[in-house]
């Protein structure tokens, strides 16, 4: 079966009436092409902490199954993103025992949870990539990466970091003991807001 290996691009929020809506942007390897999958706050939350390095202080979720996984010696090879109906996108979790494989069925916004915590691949088919597959040039673009985050969407997230907070003012001392109280109370929006401004701090 021909594959599309992807990354994560960006993980962008938006906000409607009646609640915030994140979008999270897969890239082809090698390729121009991304994808944009709607996910859900609880599972943008999940893969944010991870890519943003931030250890909650008990597991969540998806950090539970990682353990049950590795404590049964089960490998979480890859994560194939096999279809698309009525635009609900439907993934595959292959795992590995014993020489065994097996796929499970999961929501891809579990699925991509679950892929960065593994670290394994993400693919999908050529014919989603040829119906859904939006072209994209970042030759132009001058966005400064953050440590952990990915590139695409940098200004959308600082622009909503700067609305619904204002961190600028404290010492950096202060927001390291901000980031370990938010942690402590397991408030990781909070928590990565401030480690964004941490990071921009180091930065400069």
């Amino acid at each position: 079966m021909s594959k599309i290996q992807l990354d994560i691009a960006g993980l962008a929020s938006g906000h409607t009436t009646k609640s915030t809506s994140y979008t999270l942007i897969l890239g082809e390897v090698g390729g121009n092409r991304r994808i944009p999958v709607v996910i859900g706050a609880f599972e943008a939350q999940a893969i944010a902490l991870v890519l943003e390095n931030i250890k909650p202080q008990r597991p969540l979720t998806h950090d539970l199954f990682k353990s049950f996984a590795e404590g049964f010696d089960v490998e979480v090879r890859e994560v194939f993103i096999s279809n698309l109906v009525e635009g609900v996108f439907y993934a595959k979790v292959l795992c590995v025992r014993e020489g065994e494989e097996i796929e499970i069925d999961a929501r891809t916004s579990d699925a991509i949870a679950l892929a960065v915590r593994f670290s394994c691949p993400i693919y999908t088919s050529p014919e989603i990539m040829t119906t859904v597959g939006i072209e994209s040039d970042d030759s132009d673009s001058d966005a400064e990466e953050l440590p952990g985050r990915p590139e695409q969407e940098v200004d959308d997230f600082m622009q909503n970091i700067g609305e619904s907070s204002d961190y600028s003012s404290f010492e950096l001392e202060d927001l390291e003991t901000l980031l370990e109280e938010a942690l402590q109370e397991e408030d990781y929006d909070k928590a990565a807001q401030i480690r964004d401004e941490i990071n921009r701090r180091r930065k400069n």
